[in-house]
């Protein structure tokens, strides 16, 4: 049992022993593949830029994957090399210092790569409500599709600034449950559940279409889900 007054430095020494441990596994890794880190690449959209209309605007979705989602990816990659560069010298303040580029800009590539997928036009998909073993799992969790609704809208409303609300598997306790994350925090690496289902609440991703209204943004958003989307993710976390 450690005392209480020990407890901050023994906490200390533990995540600096952890941080070595995963720049060491980083740094190895790194040697390892000798084509260098991979980059990444922005992925197309499955759908038209106005395909979610009226629900999210063709000049939302213009902004939102052309330049936000391309910013990430192009940052990341930014960052990327510089790892690469910094692992080769075995510079451990520089790939200490580039962890919350890769961080932000990594996690944000990751975000809205499930969030394109999750959503689709009405007439591929898109809207209504998830049916089969994700269906049953919703409604034993919150006792129906609309107190699921209910709950994840009230969370993610209530992010401060900007982030994501979540519906994520937990694979321990195999159990759907609703998340938030702040910024680009990517769901898997934060809290270790599963993502299933990804809604981003930064502004860039509704302000044109309804202006500080999250609610409003939040309550039709689920008229564009590809729940056939995000069933396939929950059969495959299952696994």
């Amino acid at each position: 049992i450690i005392s209480s007054h020990l407890k901050p430095t023994y906490l200390a020494l533990h995540h600096t022993r952890m941080l070595s441990r995963n720049i060491l596994t980083l740094a190895h890794t790194a040697r390892c593949h000798s084509r260098g880190i991979s980059k990444l690449a922005l992925p197309d959209l499955p759908y038209d830029f106005n395909a979610l209309e009226p629900v999210i605007s063709a000049g939302i979705m213009q902004l939102h994957h052309g330049k936000h989602h391309n910013a990430y990816v192009t940052n990341y990659n930014a960052a990327a090399e510089k790892l690469e560069a910094a692992v080769a010298k075995n510079d451990v303040n520089s790939i200490i210092a580039l962890q919350p580029a890769l961080k932000f800009n990594g996690g944000g590539h990751l975000n809205h790569a499930i969030f394109w997928t999750n959503l689709a036009p009405k007439n591929q998909q898109g809207g209504g409500s998830p049916s089969g073993p994700l269906a049953e799992a919703i409604a034993a969790r919150w006792g129906s599709f609309e107190k699921f609704v209910e709950d994840f809208n009230a969370k993610t409303a209530a992010v401060q600034g900007s982030g994501w609300g979540w519906l994520g598997y937990n694979k321990d306790a195999k159990a759907l449950q609703i998340a938030t994350c702040a910024n680009q925090d990517p769901l898997e690496a934060t809290t270790g559940l599963v993502p299933l289902l990804g809604v981003d609440v930064w502004e860039h991703a509704y302000y044109l279409d309804y202006k500080n209204a999250r609610p409003d943004y939040l309550k039709n958003i689920w008229k564009v889900v590809n729940w056939g989307n995000v069933a396939e993710r929950y059969a495959a976390a299952r696994q």
